[in-house]
């Protein structure tokens, strides 16, 4: 359905709420390295409750390597310093959206890569620093998957 790619997360909780809402959804989630923690870690099983096995989970060694592997995706960047609204895009299946660190967001050359009008922000009361990754991520994914009707996608194993 969609891609919802982190990018160096650090936070094992933030993690396994997007584990759980792309088993919930039919996304993919691609985690690309260096992570903050370990896949084991307690906190990320707990906040991913019994929905490891029901997600699509795939690791990728850098950006590029994860950018890579979705073909001909569109990727939306979704950043603070975004210029347009993300519910003004008009979304399809496939689309992926691209999340940086909990910390300090996604580097600005890894910005410049992607048009402006593809840097997605969320609205914010003016004095704000950022919406929880998590929570970040599933208004985006839940507005592209009503964009396109609740579509349901049979789900794959993971590691298929």
């Amino acid at each position: 359905m969609f891609h919802l790619i982190l990018f160096e997360p650090q936070i094992p909780p933030n993690t396994g709420n997007v584990i759980r809402l792309c088993a919930n959804t039919g996304s993919t989630l691609h985690l690309v390295h260096p992570l903050g923690f370990r896949l084991e870690d307690t906190q990320l099983r707990r906040a991913g409750l019994d929905y490891h096995d029901m997600a699509r989970v795939r690791e990728h060694s850098d950006l590029a390597a994860c950018l890579g592997s979705l073909g001909d995706a569109r990727v939306f960047p979704v950043e603070t310093s975004g210029t347009s609204l993300y519910s003004d895009q008009a979304f399809r299946a496939g689309d992926a959206f691209l999340f940086g660190r909990e910390t300090m967001g996604l580097p600005a050359e890894t910005l410049s890569r992607f048009s402006q009008q593809r840097v997605l922000r969320l609205p914010m009361l003016p004095g704000n620093r950022s919406i929880n990754l998590s929570n970040a991520a599933a208004v985006v994914v839940f507005e592209a998957w009503r964009q396109v009707g609740f579509a349901i996608t049979p789900p794959t194993p993971p590691g298929s």
